[in-house]
């Protein structure tokens, strides 16, 4: 198969109000094991490991063939520096725009996590602006490359 990477988890929208996801995310923190908690169904925070754990959900994960698939997942939230200067793709069937009707409530998984334990929501705006200032900077630069480069062609 294919080698997945997806980059800015924290961004993701889940259909349903706020208040209706969190009421379900904290259900789910009820649920564990009574004897041993550690045993017990891991309750993560970080929304790159709940869209870890949600497609994980959808994939026979305790079979080999399975297991490789979730081997070639990798999920970040923010974009880390390998990723940051590939080329990135969007998947247009998953776009907010044509899967939820107009007027439908929708929350964001970063605003989720926060809620319920995620503690690192700061510094991953911190790190996703300063990338961002670093992107937008090399881009100006690219343009006057560029410019320079048909400047030059048009003048040869």
């Amino acid at each position: 198969g294919q080698r997945v990477v997806v980059v800015r988890c924290e961004l993701l929208n889940v259909s349903g109000s706020f208040y209706r996801n969190k009421l379900k995310y904290f259900a789910f923190l009820r649920k564990r094991m009574n004897t041993n908690p550690a045993h017990g169904p891991y309750h993560f925070r970080a929304p790159s490991k709940l869209l870890w754990r949600t497609i994980r959900g959808m994939i026979p994960h305790k079979t080999t063939r399975g297991m490789e698939a979730l081997y070639r997942l990798k999920v970040f939230e923010c974009i880390r520096p390998p990723y940051d200067k590939t080329k990135r793709m969007v998947v247009p069937s998953a776009l907010r725009v044509l899967r939820l009707k107009p007027g439908r409530k929708y929350a964001s998984v970063g605003r989720i996590s926060r809620e319920v334990g995620w503690k690192y929501g700061d510094v991953v705006d911190k790190l996703e602006t300063k990338r961002k200032e670093k992107s937008a900077a090399y881009f100006q630069a690219k343009k006057k490359l560029n410019a320079l480069r048909t400047k030059a062609a048009a003048s040869a």
